[in-house]
């Protein structure tokens, strides 16, 4: 229903004054009003929420209105998507979802599967958490860790990666310049406060989180820390994903003594990189590991992407044949498979490049 429905609406109801309360009315058809000007027409004017016209009607306002009238209303109110069963529409927290795409979507990464959807699940399980969650991904280029990012942001937002609940960072395009840290500085803060206030749970991605100046990651420690709110506002619900190539090599190396021995790549515990993480992290160059961030132990978990093997390519190579509604043959999975560069040289074990490419790559075994 349209605005100027809404309104005729609203006189028709006023029309009828005589068998409601006005006052009741009034006040309605006054906050509907308001939020008409100000958000559809976006109107100049600044919500006071002292202000009972500004406030959302409550039940007994609408204990004067007709059934018919009150469904009406209903239906246009939440066509805006200001209203839901479950709260705030925006967010849809499907932790089902997220585990099944986790599982079905994401190949060759046990590590990344479990961690994160237990850290997750157990954040979204806990609202009185201490401190927003911070997760810090680790790995080569291609193995997964926007893939995951952006999962993560497909079943917790309605929207994604493009609800007004997600921001991204990718510090070499919105802070180029160290010079201007200082400036950076200001504006991240403002961009981070502004949402969080705007939504009740929040989550920002940094990419290429090892090129930002440890001035930058400093300025917003604060919301990343133990505090009930930092300037009135709290933090404790937002979601913070720092992703970087840090410790890549170091990810490889395990997995490869343990092709050396044997073992399966399954057999890969956090116990064995983690802690390895951690330690490289702290040592690399760049402003991430010379931050307060790293040495505040405000990183929850730091989670392994570990590389791609083959028949991993073969997967992701099948998804983006799926993904365009087309059949394929193992023969030619294979063909794209053994179209990809393996390292080590002697080895040839791991795709240098990921998945990454592999969309782009199908073409060429096209009809």
């Amino acid at each position: 229903m349209s605005a100027r429905c809404f309104l005729l609406l609203l006189w028709a109801v006023s029309a009828q004054a005589d068998f409601f309360h006005f006052d009741s009315i009034s006040n309605v058809s006054t906050y509907y009003f308001n939020y008409i000007y100000c958000n559809i027409w976006e109107g100049e004017c600044q919500p006071n929420q002292d202000d009972a016209t500004q406030q959302v009607p409550t039940r007994d306002i609408w204990a004067g209105f007709p059934q018919d009238y009150m469904s009406l209303l209903h239906q246009w109110y939440c066509s805006l998507g200001q209203c839901c069963e479950s709260g705030d529409c925006r967010i849809t927290n499907n932790i089902t979802g997220l585990a099944r795409d986790l599982q079905t979507k994401l190949h060759g990464q046990h590590l990344a599967q479990s961690v994160v959807l237990k850290a997750i699940q157990g954040f979204i399980n806990n609202p009185e958490s201490n401190k927003p969650l911070t997760l810090s991904f680790h790995g080569w280029s291609g193995t997964g860790k926007n893939f995951v990012a952006r999962i993560i942001a497909d079943n917790l937002y309605r929207d994604g990666v493009k609800s007004e609940c997600v921001r991204l960072f990718i510090a070499p395009f919105h802070f180029p310049h160290a010079r201007l840290v200082d400036t950076y500085k200001g504006q991240l803060r403002e961009a981070i406060r502004d949402m969080v206030l705007r939504c009740p749970q929040t989550l920002f991605i940094f990419d290429e989180a090892e090129k930002l100046h440890p001035g930058l990651i400093d300025a917003i420690k604060p919301f990343m820390d133990h505090y009930d709110n930092v300037d009135g506002v709290s933090y404790r619900r937002a979601i913070f994903l720092f992703l970087s190539n840090i410790g890549g090599a170091t990810i490889n190396d395990v997995a490869l003594d343990f092709w050396h021995s044997g073992q399966n790549r399954e057999d890969i515990g956090m116990e064995d990189l983690e802690h390895r993480l951690r330690a490289e992290t702290m040592e690399s160059q760049g402003g991430f590991a010379q931050s307060e961030l790293m040495s505040g132990h405000l990183i929850d978990f730091f989670v392994p992407f570990l590389p791609l093997e083959y028949r991993h390519i073969k997967l992701c190579a099948r998804d983006a044949y799926a993904a365009r509604g087309l059949e394929t043959d193992e023969a030619t999975l294979d063909e794209v498979a053994k179209a990809m560069l393996y390292v080590p040289k002697e080895e040839r074990l791991f795709s240098a490049q990921g998945c990454k490419s592999i969309p782009q790559r199908i073409n060429f075994f096209l009809p």
